[in-house]
C-alpha cells in the first residue's frame, strides 16, 4: 500500500465523520408532520405540538450549518412557514423558497450581520402567544449575529458599534482566547446573546434544534448560547480581558459597558430562573462525538483497530500536533493504544496564539508543526500519516479545511527546499501546506461540530 492510499482512506474516514452529523439527515430523522401534529424526537423526551394552537409558524436561525437545516425545515412543514430569515457565512447557502437567507461575515463580523439580527430582532419581537418559533441555532452564530449593545448612563448613551465588535473579537482571536472566552465577551456586547434572543420572543412557543460547535456541547456557549439561560456574568468577561493582558487593546467605551454591568447596573444575560418561565425547548442535534463515532465506524470498514481519544482536545494546536507526535511513536514500536494497523481518532477545538502574519487555520498548523516532528523521525515518517481538519470546510479565514503530514508531503518540502520552522514563526501554515499539495479542501459543508484529528499508523 502506497502513501496516497493513506491519504485517500483519511479523506473517506473524514467524509464519513462529516455525513454522520449532516443537518439535513439528522432533522428529517428527528422531525415529522403528521396531520397536525409536529413530533421531534430528543434524547429528554419526545416534543408533540399541535399546531392548531398557532396561528403562525416562523422560522429563524443564525450559523454555519444553518442553511442545510432550514432547507430539512421547509421540506418538513412546507407552505405553513410564515415568514423565516436565518444569517449564514458566506457561501454556506441552500436553496430555499420559504427562508429567506443573509450571507454575513466569520469570524468578524459585518455590516450584513448586523442586518441579519436587526431583522431577526424585529421578527422575534413580532411573535405573540400563538406564534410557533423554529429557532435554527449551530456554530457560528455568535459572529453572524451581531446585535451590539448599548446602555444609558446619567443621561448619556453609551453603544458598541460594529467596528467595537470587530475589534474586540480580532483581539480575542489573536491572543489565544478558545471559543467560550470569547462567547462570553460577546454575550455581554449583545442585545440577543446569552438567552436575550428568548426575551424578544416571550410570550411565543420556539422550538430550538442546536448543532453543537464547542467543546463538551454546552447550550449557552453554542452561538453564544443566544436561547439559552447563561452562567457568565459581566465580572467574567472583564477577568477573561485581564487574564489576557488586553485592557489597553479594548476601545475604552467598551470597557465602559462591561465595567457598568460588572458594578450590577446593566441587566445580566438570562438565567436559569427566568428561563424556566419561558416556553422554549433547547434541542441538541449533533455533536462532534457522532462525527467520531462516524469516523470510528469508517476506519474500522477499511481495515485498521480504531481507538477514540477524546472529543474534547484543546490548548495550543501546536502542543496538539505534540501530542499526537508521542502517540505516534508509541503506537509504532509498542501498539500502546491498539495493533497496527491504527487508527487513532480525536476531535475538539484548539487554538493559536498569533505571532507572525501568515495565513492559516488551527488545522493546519496542528498538521505543519506534526510534519515538523516527522521531519526529524529516523525512518521518514513513511508508516504515519495525521490530518486535521474542520467540519465546516473553512480552518480559520482560508478555503481549506485543514491540512495531511505524512511522508509524501515531507518529500515535496525537501524538493521545494523549505524551512517548516519559518513557516510555523509567521503562522503561515497555508502556504506551506498549498505548495507541498498538503491542503485538504472540501469546501463548505455546512455542518459544523468542532475539528477532528485522524492518526493512522501501520
Amino acid at each position: 500500500m502506497d502513501q496516497t492510499i493513506e491519504r485517500e482512506h483519511l479523506e473517506l474516514i473524514f467524509a464519513e465523520a462529516l455525513d454522520r452529523v449532516d443537518p439535513y439527515k439528522i432533522i428529517t430523522n428527528r422531525m415529522f408532520l403528521e396531520g397536525d401534529v409536529l413530533s421531534v424526537a430528543d434524547d429528554k423526551g419526545d416534543i408533540s405540538i399541535d399546531l392548531n394552537e398557532f396561528d403562525r409558524v416562523m422560522v429563524i436561525g443564525a450559523g454555519k450549518a444553518t442553511a442545510k437545516m432550514a432547507r430539512a425545515i421547509e421540506d418538513i412543514m412546507g407552505d405553513r412557514i410564515d415568514s423565516g430569515v436565518i444569517s449564514v457565512k458566506y457561501g454556506h447557502t441552500e436553496k430555499l423558497s420559504r427562508i429567506r437567507t443573509i450571507e454575513a461575515g466569520h469570524p468578524v463580523p459585518d455590516e450584513n450581520g448586523v442586518k441579519a439580527a436587526l431583522e431577526i430582532e424585529d421578527m422575534a419581537c413580532s411573535a405573540t402567544d400563538r406564534t410557533l418559533v423554529l429557532n435554527l441555532v449551530s456554530g457560528g452564530g455568535s459572529a453572524l449575529l451581531p446585535c451590539p449593545a448599548h446602555a444609558e448612563v446619567d443621561g448619556k448613551r453609551i453603544e458598541v458599534t460594529l467596528a467595537d465588535k470587530q475589534s474586540v473579537t480580532k483581539t480575542l482571536l489573536s491572543c489565544g482566547a478558545d471559543i467560550s472566552e470569547i462567547n462570553c465577551v460577546r454575550k455581554h456586547l449583545s442585545n440577543l446573546k446569552g438567552g436575550r434572543l428568548l426575551r424578544c420572543l416571550r410570550p411565543a412557543r420556539s422550538l430550538n434544534l442546536i448543532l453543537s460547535d464547542v467543546v463538551g456541547d454546552n447550550p449557552d456557549t453554542i452561538a453564544s448560547g443566544l436561547t439559552s439561560p447563561d452562567r457568565s456574568t459581566y465580572c467574567d468577561a472583564v477577568s477573561i480581558i485581564d487574564s489576557y493582558g488586553i485592557r489597553d487593546r479594548i476601545p475604552a467605551h467598551v470597557l465602559k459597558i462591561l465595567e457598568l454591568g460588572r458594578e450590577g447596573r446593566l441587566q445580566e444575560t438570562l438565567k436559569q430562573e427566568e428561563f424556566s418561565r419561558v416556553r422554549a425547548d433547547n434541542i441538541l442535534i449533533g455533536t462532534n462525538r457522532i462525527a467520531l463515532l462516524g469516523a470510528c465506524d469508517k476506519a474500522r470498514e477499511l481495515g485498521y483497530n480504531v481507538r477514540i481519544l477524546t472529543s474534547r482536545l484543546q490548548g495550543e494546536a501546536a502542543d496538539a500536533a505534540d501530542m499526537f507526535w508521542a502517540v505516534a511513536q508509541d503506537e509504532r514500536e509498542w501498539e500502546l493504544l491498539e495493533k497496527k494497523p491504527a487508527c487513532i481518532i480525536a476531535g475538539g477545538e484548539t487554538v493559536v496564539t498569533l505571532s507572525g502574519n501568515g495565513k492559516g487555520g488551527r488545522n493546519q498548523e496542528m498538521a505543519l508543526k506534526f510534519l515538523q516532528r516527522l521531519s526529524q523521525d529516523e525512518s521518514g515518517g513513511k508508516s504515519i500519516h495525521f490530518l486535521a481538519a474542520s467540519t465546516d470546510g473553512n480552518d480559520g479565514p482560508t478555503d481549506a479545511a485543514g491540512g495531511f503530514a505524512d511522508a509524501v508531503a515531507l518529500e515535496s518540502t525537501g524538493k521545494a527546499g523549505l524551512s517548516i520552522s519559518e513557516y510555523l514563526k509567521n503562522n503561515d501554515s497555508y502556504h506551506f501546506l498549498q505548495t507541498v499539495g498538503a491542503l485538504h479542501k472540501t469546501g463548505p459543508t455546512n455542518t459544523n461540530v468542532c475539528d477532528i484529528q485522524l492518526l493512522i499508523v501501520k
